[in-house]
């Protein structure tokens, strides 16, 4: 690749071999050969361009949560739409219209400050979906949820980049959404904005309502350890932690990896743990829950980089 390329289409930041273990939840993964945040959509428009004209492997990164980056890294370019506040992803707009709070949000916004912003601004709907660890354009692409609610319950358009550099807007009806998953995952379209409606409400209720939920998220998940969040997706008619706890894997640890003592779904970075610790660990649960149950879980997260073990799915 020729950085002299990438440098005049993008005046934002860019880096050789930049260790991944800095930008994901897990905190673990090898050296990413280029990590670029670009400005705004109109660079991250030309470098889409540039990398699929040139056949240039990328992958888009917001919170870096919900993935597992091998030990020896990504050999092609990370671009980085949540990691710099004041890029054109990490901004936050709103308006009232009638009862509905509508917010124009940067892909870069995490889900967080979304649901602080619902709480200044007393709108109401985002509370259960503010403690995902994420940002907005990867909660819209994989449909996420928590608590009975999904972001299809809140998104009205989003701002897409195609694989083909091209910048345009979707309406929901334009959108497959479905668990943990949705059309716009299929198309590899990239997010660069959504648009997110609530209805207006008290926000004292609002913040007690978040507090509450966030508490719950506390007391049930491992969050004081490094992790991607949920490691399986629900399989059908099943709980993915139950089928762990019941195959008698809570606690089992590979490495400094670890299934959590507190919440089966969770697999956790215990203790100074290795991609290939955490790897070789969801394929022991899956292994082992599929001999147990007959169920073989689906991991609900990305495998970036090469693995030498190979995970089903």
């Amino acid at each position: 690749m020729n950085i002299q390329n990438i440098r005049k289409l993008t005046g934002g930041v860019i880096r050789k071999n930049e260790p991944m273990a800095l930008h994901t939840t897990f905190r673990v993964g090898g050296p990413a050969d280029y990590y670029i945040i670009p400005r705004n959509a109109g660079e991250t428009a030309a470098l889409v361009r540039y990398l699929e004209r040139n056949g240039i492997p990328y992958y888009i990164l917001g919170n870096g949560s919900n993935m597992l980056v091998s030990d020896d890294g990504y050999h092609g370019v990370i671009i980085d739409l949540g990691r710099n506040d004041g890029t054109a992803f990490t901004m936050l707009g709103y308006e009232y219209i009638g009862d509905e709070l509508i917010m124009d949000a940067g892909a870069g916004c995490t889900m967080a400050s979304i649901g602080s912003f619902a709480v200044k601004f007393g709108g109401t709907g985002f509370e259960s979906l503010a403690g995902i660890p994420g940002c907005i354009g990867g909660a819209c692409i994989m449909n996420a949820g928590a608590f009975e609610r999904e972001m299809k319950d809140v998104v009205r358009s989003v701002e897409v980049i195609t694989r083909q550099g091209e910048v345009k807007k979707l309406g929901r009806d334009e959108i497959e959404f479905r668990y943990r998953g949705s059309s716009l995952m299929d198309e590899g379209y990239i997010i660069s904005r959504a648009e997110i409606v609530l209805q207006k409400g008290d926000p004292a209720e609002i913040q007690k309502r978040t507090d509450e939920i966030a508490g719950l998220r506390k007391e049930k998940q491992p969050l004081e350890y490094p992790s991607a969040g949920s490691t399986f997706k629900r399989p059908e008619g099943y709980f993915a932690g139950k089928l762990i706890q019941d195959a008698g894997l809570k606690g089992h640890r590979i490495g400094g990896a670890q299934v959590s003592e507190k919440h089966a779904g969770f697999i956790i970075n215990r203790d100074h743990a290795t991609a290939s610790d955490i790897a070789s660990l969801i394929r022991h649960v899956q292994d082992t829950v599929l001999a147990d149950s007959g169920v073989l879980l689906e991991p609900e997260i990305r495998f970036l980089g090469s693995f030498e073990i190979d995970i089903p799915f």
